[in-house]
């Protein structure tokens, strides 16, 4: 059966002769409320709100007034009353909720527009937690509840975009269905939202890292042309706390972000903010295909691009250090999709302006590797959350469990290898000469097989040279021998992977036998 209203059934219009106006962000309010004024609409307002209209001269009635109860408790009890809650909540329809309005005196109000106290701003800028507490509001999400509850005969607005909206339908002929009830779906996503930072930074502060009830939020960025595929649609929401990325970059120029840009440049930039010395990630479908460290980002990004021009192609490109006229000048000889960096110098972006579809994004910081955090992944009725993989090792973390020790070169290629590993889907091979990656493998379902594309991928690089002398990171323990074995095979002259599996001994042996150094972490790395 429909859930439909029949036509004849539906509310009328809405007709606004009563609102009440009570807002944090004064934002549009004098002009929104002139705007009510001029169309004979009494207005109900609020400490600095009624201020700001009686200073430009609009006609307003403070709440205090109209309920006959003074603001109380340094402000904490000012709207909760009968006659506020009253005007909001009464049904017209009902001759029941008509009688007892009248009977109490109470008016209806007609339209709403609140916004609540900077809450998550306050808790931004590093206050005390009696000044947090005190910018939680209770009336206003009180009142907007109310409100959106009763969406068929009240307008409530949480966003000044939406003021001019209302003012055409009224001078339409009344406030439709359609609208009324997509500002309250608004109203209870916002509130929603607003509860959501309450929860998280009072189980942060009691340190519960998985309540009972997990609470995501997030605020609409834009809707996206489509999703991973043309047939699926898709948008972009920031939420969360704030960390330097493409969530919270600065597009200087180029197309719009497409779904697969957001998730394969945030993938470039958390791994190239992994390296302290000057780092190129280029990074294609979420894998990286070249990533080096260097004297210079000019220097890092050939190297990096050296290791799998070709699935370099199209692909985003992160850098750790204010991006430089000279290495823009070489980016510009590749196709890439989206150019992300700390910060650009002018001329790295007048170089850049010159491919008009390319994407700069500049995030004015670094994300920070070692930073706590929460992974939230989607399924089928719920959500896996875990903790983001911040595990860094160094070299104090490393255990030799070969008779040869790695040489210093090797260590520095090792630890470099291994950061990149860590950014690799499992199951995940790196080969690395120099700080710089010569063959990736990626998502096998064999580690073997991740070893020998990786250093077929060498080969296809350096020629006959391929992965000779390089170092190898695997994300997790070698099985089986076979996987080593094939890293000897390529010319591996060590290896770095977790340890941990029931034929640890046995891998030990072949690499003994190879001559080969091998480290163990104690640290997985799956990505999935």
């Amino acid at each position: 059966m429909s859930d439909q209203t029949p036509q004849a059934d539906r509310p009328a219009p809405v007709k606004v002769r009563r609102a009440l106006l009570s807002l944090y962000d004064k934002s549009g309010l004098v002009t929104f409320a002139r705007s009510l004024a001029a169309r004979d609409v009494e207005i109900l307002s609020t400490g600095g709100s009624a201020k700001a209209l009686r200073d430009a001269g609009i006609p307003v009635t403070e709440v205090s007034d109209y309920t006959g109860f003074p603001e109380i408790l340094d402000g904490r009890v000012k709207t909760l009353h009968p006659k506020i809650h009253g005007g909001l909540l009464g049904r017209r329809d009902l001759e029941s909720h008509r009688t007892a309005m009248e009977e109490h005196g109470i008016g209806p109000i007609d339209l709403l527009a609140v916004n609540l106290y900077p809450f998550r701003e306050t808790v931004a800028s590093g206050a005390g937690r009696a000044d947090c507490v005190e910018k939680i509001d209770i009336g206003g999400p009180a009142m907007l509840r109310a409100a959106a509850k009763n969406h068929d005969a009240v307008a409530v607005l949480t966003d000044p975009a939406d003021y001019d909206r209302v003012i055409e339908q009224m001078d339409g002929g009344g406030l439709q269905q359609d609208l009324l009830r997509e500002l309250a779906a608004k109203a209870f996503a916002h509130t929603a939202a607003y509860d959501s930072a309450v929860a998280g930074w009072m189980n942060a502060g009691q340190e519960v890292a998985f309540p009972p009830s997990l609470v995501l939020a997030g605020e609409l960025g834009e809707k996206l042309r489509y999703g991973e595929n043309p047939h699926q649609q898709a948008a972009f929401y920031g939420g969360g706390n704030r960390r330097p990325g493409v969530a919270t970059a600065r597009q200087l120029q180029g197309k719009a972000l497409s779904y697969n840009n957001y998730n394969d440049t945030d993938a470039a930039f958390e791994l190239v903010a992994e390296f302290d010395d000057p780092a190129v990630a280029i990074i294609k479908h979420a894998n990286p295909c070249g990533v080096a460290e260097g004297g210079s980002l000019k220097e890092a990004y050939a190297r990096a691009l050296a290791c799998d021009p070709v699935s370099a192609f199209g692909g985003i490109i992160a850098v750790n250090r204010p991006l430089d006229g000279e290495t823009a000048q070489e980016i510009t000889k590749l196709f890439a999709e989206v150019v992300i960096a700390p910060e650009a110098e002018a001329a790295a972006c007048d170089v850049l302006a010159e491919k008009k579809n390319l994407r700069l994004l500049l995030t004015d910081a670094l994300p920070d590797p070692a930073e706590p955090g929460l992974s939230v992944k989607s399924l089928s009725g719920g959500y896996l959350v875990q903790d983001r993989d911040s595990g860094c090792v160094g070299p104090s973390d490393l255990k030799t469990v070969t008779k040869r020790k790695p040489e210093a070169r090797e260590l520095s290629d090792l630890l470099f290898a291994f950061r990149v590993a860590k950014h690799v889907k499992s199951n995940a091979i790196v080969y690395a000469r120099d700080r710089a990656t010569v063959g990736i493998g990626a998502g096998q379902m064999s580690r073997v097989d991740s070893s020998r594309i990786a250093a077929s991928k060498a080969k296809d690089a350096f020629g006959e040279q391929g992965a000779k002398g390089a170092v190898v990171a695997s994300d997790a323990f070698f099985p089986f021998a076979d996987g080593l074995l094939a890293a000897v095979e390529a010319g591996a002259t060590a290896v770095i992977q977790p340890g941990g599996s029931m034929r640890d001994k046995e891998v030990i042996a072949a690499a003994d036998e190879a001559g080969i150094a091998m480290v163990f972490t104690g640290m997985r790395h799956f990505r999935h």
